[in-house]
């Protein structure tokens, strides 16, 4: 059953409890939208990648740095094309046992982690800044490990739908959230 929804361009957010007269799991679900620029750009390579094989069969004798630069070239197109897309990441918070995070790749691929929830010291909301841009990460201090572990290790989505993936994780831990800090846009300062 779907309780709440919230999208953007990239992103589409998704509240669901699997079983909605107990709270045995509550899933919480980032799932990037389908573009459809990206299906051209990938069709338009394939077609600049055949043309460049059709070019370099042609010019047999022409220099041999063009056929490395070329070669190149389709390294790199080839590369961006086949690299991990992600389709979704989960968050199935289960109140009782732990939270299992999950991302779901395009090619059917499903990486699962799962946290026991004694391990879990506090859920936090932090600022990502980067000398290119500035984003929001759901993370979750655990017991006995060194650094933090990231909810979202693919996709960075907006705060507005991470605040409620936020409180559920602060009420299955017990850990305090000060909701008095957050506004529409984000926390305040």
């Amino acid at each position: 059953m779907v309780e709440s929804c919230i999208s953007n361009k990239i992103y589409s957010y998704k509240h669901e409890c699997k079983w909605p007269n107990s709270e045995a799991a509550d899933v919480h679900s980032i799932i990037v939208r389908k573009s459809r620029s990206k299906g051209f750009l990938v069709f338009f390579s394939a077609l600049l990648i055949l043309a460049n094989a059709i070019l370099l069969f042609l010019i047999k004798d022409k220099s041999i740095a063009v056929v490395f630069w070329s070669f190149i070239w389709d390294v790199l197109i080839v590369k961006l094309l086949l690299q991990k897309p992600v389709e979704k990441e989960s968050v199935v918070i289960m109140p009782a046992l732990g939270v299992q995070l999950e991302t779901h790749y395009v090619s059917g691929n499903i990486i699962r982690r799962f946290v026991p929830i004694d391990k879990i010291l506090k859920p936090v909301l932090l600022e990502c800044v980067t000398p290119v841009t500035c984003y929001w990460s759901l993370s979750l201090i655990v017991q006995e490990e060194a650094e933090l572990m990231l909810v979202f290790k693919e996709l960075h989505p907006p705060v507005k739908m991470l605040v409620p993936i936020w409180k559920a994780l602060c009420a299955a831990t017990g850990s305090e959230g000060s909701l008095n800090t957050f506004t529409e846009d984000g926390p305040c300062c």
